[in-house]
């Protein structure tokens, strides 16, 4: 009987979960916005960290020693750490959120781990604050659902990546902003880009872009 219980409670708690998620998602569907400060941490869980650990996330997007790179939402900085130490010293992470509050955060934890090498600044992927052909990959991480014209900071990611440069994008089924990996294949290709490098299932993915390579397959 407490088995039975239990599993009706849990049953419950799925249902309860599923029925937010659908919600969410349909509202951002329709209404494009960062997602709150205040719900980072609950995006950052040791869940998802399992799910996508920050180190071989970094590691699926090609970010190598002595790279310049550029990360669009950092969340709390745990991808950001996992990519910054796969830098090294060598080379330089830039990150940007348009939240002032989530920058302020992220700065912090940066600095109490000593993080040297990477700049944070609060900025609008519409108007990218860098020059053309500056960065070697742009990363992000459950990030481009949240952009309400998306072809807007894809046009300004070409701009910024060298000519050899790399786009990678990982995406969460979790997240209400998940895009189905054809859909954002399709956006990302439409905007002069070439799929090179993909990885994953349906629940949880990595699509990697340069401008004329062709495609590999991983997972």
């Amino acid at each position: 009987m407490m088995i039975y219980t239990l599993l009706k409670i849990l049953l419950g708690f799925l249902l309860v979960f599923i029925g937010l998620h659908t919600l969410i998602r349909i509202v951002r569907h329709f209404y494009k916005f960062p997602i709150p400060s205040a719900f980072v941490s609950l995006i950052d869980n040791p869940f998802r960290r399992r799910i996508q650990p920050p180190d071989e996330t970094a590691a699926s997007h090609g970010i190598q020693p002595g790279m310049k790179v550029l990360e669009v939402g950092p969340g709390n900085g745990t991808y950001s750490l996992a990519a910054a130490r796969r830098i090294g010293p060598e080379g330089k992470l830039v990150t940007i959120d348009i939240e002032p509050s989530v920058i302020e955060r992220v700065q912090g934890v940066f600095k109490n781990a000593g993080m040297h090498t990477i700049e944070v600044r609060t900025a609008d992927v519409f108007a990218l604050p860098f020059e053309a052909s500056t960065f070697d990959l742009v990363t992000m991480i459950a990030v481009i659902g949240e952009i309400p014209t998306p072809e807007r900071a894809l046009a300004e990611f070409h701009r910024v990546l060298k000519p050899d440069g790399l786009l990678a994008f990982s995406e969460l089924l979790l997240d209400p902003d998940y895009p189905l990996s054809r859909s954002l294949t399709n956006l990302v290709e439409s905007a002069g880009f070439r799929l090179k490098r993909k990885a994953g299932n349906f629940f949880c993915y990595t699509l990697v872009f340069d401008k004329d390579n062709p495609i590999t397959s991983e997972g």
